[in-house]
């Protein structure tokens, strides 16, 4: 029978002493005269599992057929190891080199820099370290479905072209199918969009927001879970160009009910990796970040402070701590600010609400003060922000006056406003970046590092 390692660890019992079948990658392999060892792994768990093998025989392949990295086919016998490092191993009665490799071969035993791995995205998920990601990430990201959904929400499919800036910041990726390069061969001229494919400018979304707003007026809590897209010439680690977005909608809500959204959430996707990644937290805290278990179980089960915008400023300005970035209400909160507050401050997760409306998006709702907005970011211990929200102004009048004071089209945002001229009701909704809340789950620190194949400025390889 055919059984992925996975499947070897969880029903070893009901397997020991039957004829298996693997399928996988050669890890390492030892060989001497007598006796061979083989790790194998097939991406299915954390874990390797050894074959041993005779030298020499039939059933075995030269061992200058199977160095690191070679696709492998192997049966055998499996058998209790109770003296030894693993539980089980295979005792190999056949083994055939599937998929050979040859010297040249770019991973190897040793370890890599992450740097250096990122030159081979598309090899390095064979490696220990970003098998563990990215089975993390397939995890997480079913969790994040899983919880919406057993919660009623409804998953909308916000599109990814679009003609509006959700964010009001103008990073964003053009569209286009003119010719280009025979533009750019003609005299200097204003570009004619009629012409283009839409007719219209027309961008890659920054965010799904403003079409799940729609659907939450139909089915009251919605989610939307997709790509987007930010022209942002950042080369930090926390950026990239493309990146997901988890983004629920909820209607007939207000800014305290959208604060225990996300409460419960972050604490859910704790719980979610605690019991379903046990190997993958256990390789994280021992290899990539010491202590990482422990924070996540801290905030786990801490209460969640909160505090206004006001209020953390003027926490700030007491401090006297040496901050590099200027600490003056009407200035956004930078990481260093945000980790003084979690970390030396509060000592665990901490909402921060009630931002200058100058700052924040022109979405969000006036407060009475008629100069903060009904914003909310949540700030945990490590990392500074990892979700973003609001309330949304329902106002009719107050939207439109904000979208006047930032330059943008009424007419571009008239189905928007429709939404607040037939049968709006107060919502509210959130952002939090998947990779974001990937690093932080994981102790991973480049966002580089949890995508698959990561865009960043000058470069879009693979």
């Amino acid at each position: 029978m055919n059984a992925s390692i996975a499947d070897i660890y969880r029903e070893a019992d009901a397997l020991l002493e039957q004829n298996i079948t693997v399928e996988g990658w050669v890890r390492t392999h030892r060989s001497g005269k007598s006796v061979g060892f083989i790790e194998l792994t097939d991406g299915s768990c954390q874990k390797g599992l050894q074959l041993v093998y005779k030298p020499g025989t039939e059933a075995a392949p030269a061992d200058n057929h199977l160095l690191t990295g070679t696709a492998v086919r192997a049966s055998g016998l499996l058998v209790s190891t109770p003296q030894a490092k693993q539980p089980v191993e295979l005792q190999v009665s056949a083994l055939e080199v599937v998929g050979p490799v040859d010297e040249t071969y770019p991973l190897q035993k040793k370890r890599h820099s992450f740097e250096y791995l990122r030159s081979l995205a598309h090899l390095r998920p064979r490696t220990n370290t970003f098998q563990a990601v990215f089975r993390l990430r397939s995890l997480l990201s079913f969790a994040v479905h899983r919880y919406f959904h057993e919660r009623g929400f409804v998953q909308v499919h916000t599109p990814i072209l679009t003609a509006s800036d959700a964010e009001g910041a103008g990073e964003m990726f053009q569209v286009t199918n003119l010719d280009l390069e025979a533009l750019a061969a003609e005299p200097p001229q204003a570009l004619d969009y009629t012409q283009d494919f839409f007719g219209r400018p027309a961008n890659l979304a920054v965010s799904g927001q403003l079409n799940a707003e729609a659907f939450a007026h139909a089915f009251k809590n919605v989610y939307s879970f997709g790509p987007t897209f930010r022209a942002e010439d950042s080369n930090t680690a926390r950026h990239a160009a493309e990146f997901w977005m988890i983004e629920p909608e909820c209607a007939f809500c207000d800014l305290d009910g959208l604060i225990a959204l996300a409460e419960d959430f972050i604490r859910q996707m704790i719980i979610a990796v605690q019991t379903e990644a046990a190997d993958e937290l256990a390789f994280f805290n021992d290899r990539i970040d010491e202590g990482l278990i422990d924070r996540l179980t801290a905030v786990q089960t801490a209460g969640f402070s909160r505090m206004t915008y006001d209020e953390a400023i003027a926490i700030l300005e007491k401090s006297g701590h040496p901050f590099s970035y200027p600490v003056a209400w009407g200035l956004d909160l930078q990481t260093e600010h945000e980790r003084y507050l979690t970390d030396e401050v509060v000592g665990g997760p901490l909402f921060v609400t009630d931002y200058p409306e100058a700052i924040k998006a022109f979405y969000m709702r006036r407060n009475a003060d008629d100069k903060t907005v009904a914003a909310v970011d949540l700030l945990v211990p490590g990392i500074g922000e990892i979700i973003g929200g609001s309330q949304r102004e329902e106002r009719l009048d107050l939207l439109q006056a904000r979208l006047q004071a930032n330059g943008m089209s009424a007419a571009d945002y008239r189905w928007y406003s429709d939404l607040r001229r037939f049968g709006g009701t107060p919502h509210a909704g959130f952002g939090v970046g998947f990779e974001r809340l990937l690093m932080y789950l994981s102790g991973m620190k480049n966002i580089r590092d949890v995508i698959p194949f990561p865009r960043v400025p000058k470069q879009i390889d693979f």
